[in-house]
């Protein structure tokens, strides 16, 4: 057991903000009672939800499920849902949702307090029809073939503003669709119980827009291949509190273990990552993408969008559902000290922490707060073997990120002139921001190696290296050039 994370802390430097981020870290994820928040860290379930995702919700709400059933443009039963027709908007308008806001203070857990996976479960439902009841009017135009996204609707109705207000309050999220909460990790159910998530072929979706119901769609496949990587997140977890322990009791035996565990992992996160292009076909991406977009920086709502009833009539700005908002890459960032430049770029980044599940958000903290206490970088390049791991790890942040790059190259930049992504982000320059970053971090790590030291390191570390140096050029090419196409 971590010192950082039993119940008496046993070193000042680290118990109060380590063990307080993650109280739970060594407890059985399936005693945990509903009150706690799905997303609540343990070392089994790592980022993902400590309990499977609720599939029904609560007595009193069946008016919903009707509607999420009834919303997408390809149902479970395969028939074509409102969204085929553009006929959903008009349905909520003619009022067949009543406002349940109310409803929402009677989900009590069994030791009294609010129940939180069933608050989760409706947040995700009215984060579907209220993403689509905005995104209908651009669905519907980019569906016929359209110059631009046109105009979103710009007043979410007062059925829809209050659930989903009255939950994220609830939850301490924004108001609008998350990606761990409602769209991906919280949108998950198994076909067999007793093969879990062991198999990818076994994960369906429970909500989505356009044919995320059928498996093999490439909705689902995007989906459900965020799941698949996200399910061994326990590993980077209880490597993270191995590292930071090992490095505070200068045990470099430990130290190489724990490394050991986070490179595994992070290979293993990587094959599943690499599965996305069989997966969910880039040709496709478009058309679900278009009901994942936020409100702020997106042309669609110029003025934002007004909750009715809420926020005192004033428009709300929130951002859309990103897979940035996962936090893997977050917790190896601060694990490894990663520096990023001052920038708007880099302030978008800090910005999406605050969308993250909070049990995410408070362990992300703690380990930054921890890695920078207990100096990670600085006790990592004092010799060459902790320094080759620390480089290894490096490179899986930079290999998932340039991964990413590339799945933003050909599913959206090669096939849209939207300036941004989803959570409003610049399309073009925001993923090579922080590439750029680690990159970086990498060769200055292997500028501080001596010659005689790199000798000895072998061939595969050296040909990593100048891979990422070559890549950082190749990249910094790409970004310049796109940029200039279009004038970014």
């Amino acid at each position: 057991m971590s010192p950082y994370l039993t119940d008496e802390p046993s070193s000042p430097i680290s118990c109060t903000c380590l063990h307080n981020a993650a109280p739970h870290f060594n407890k059985d994820p399936d005693i945990l009672p509903d009150s706690l928040d799905p997303f609540t860290i343990t070392a089994s379930s790592g980022f993902m939800p400590s309990h499977s995702p609720k599939l029904q919700l609560p007595a009193g709400f069946e008016q919903v499920s009707t509607l999420v059933d009834a919303m997408p443009v390809q149902k479970l039963d395969g028939n074509p849902g409102l969204l085929a027709t553009y006929d959903f908007g008009p349905t909520v308008d003619q009022g067949v949702l009543p406002d349940l806001t109310s409803k929402i203070d009677s989900l009590v857990a069994s030791d009294g307090k609010p129940d939180l996976a069933s608050v989760t479960a409706i947040f995700r439902d009215y984060s579907f029809l209220s993403s689509a009841y905005l995104l209908e009017p651009c669905y519907e135009r980019q569906s016929q073939g359209l110059e631009g996204y046109g105009l979103g609707r710009q007043v979410l109705p007062a059925c829809l503003a209050g659930p989903l207000v009255k939950t994220a309050k609830l939850l301490d999220i924004p108001p609008f669709m998350a990606y761990a909460a409602a769209y991906s990790l919280y949108n998950y159910r198994v076909e067999d119980p007793a093969i879990g998530t062991d198999q990818y072929s076994n994960l369906r979706m429970i909500r989505a827009f356009q044919h995320g119901l059928d498996p093999k769609s490439s909705e689902a496949g995007f989906v459900l291949t965020h799941v698949d990587m996200v399910k061994h997140s326990g590993g980077l977890i209880s490597g993270s509190a191995q590292l930071l322990d090992a490095i505070l009791v200068n045990d470099k035996h430990k130290v190489i273990d724990a490394f050991s565990l986070l490179l595994d992992t992070m290979h293993v996160v990587e094959q599943s990552m690499e599965t996305m292009w069989t997966n969910s076909k880039p040709k496709d991406y478009l058309g679900y993408r278009t009901f994942i977009f936020g409100i702020t920086n997106q042309s669609m709502f110029p003025d934002g969008v007004i909750y009715e009833g809420q926020n005192d009539g004033k428009p709300m700005f929130v951002r859309g559902e990103s897979g940035a908002n996962d936090s893997i890459i977050p917790l190896l960032d601060g694990l490894l000290e990663i520096p990023m430049p001052d920038n708007p770029l880099t302030d978008t980044l800090k910005e999406f922490r605050g969308y993250r599940p909070k049990p995410h958000r408070d362990f992300l903290a703690g380990v930054r707060q921890e890695a920078d206490a207990v100096g990670v970088r600085e006790y990592c390049c004092q010799d060459t073997e902790t320094a080759v791991c620390y480089l290894k790890l490096l490179d899986h942040v930079r290999s998932f990120r340039w991964r990413h790059w590339m799945f933003a190259r050909e599913y959206i930049i090669k096939r849209s002139d939207h300036p941004t992504a989803t959570g409003g982000s610049p399309i073009i320059r925001w993923l090579p921001n922080q590439l750029f970053a680690v990159m970086d971090l990498m060769r200055d790590v292997w500028d501080g190696i001596d010659d005689a030291s790199k000798q000895g390191v072998g061939a595969n570390v050296t040909a990593m290296m100048a891979e990422a140096i070559g890549q950082r050029r190749k990249l910094q090419k790409e970004v310049d050039r796109w940029c200039q196409e279009r004038a970014q």
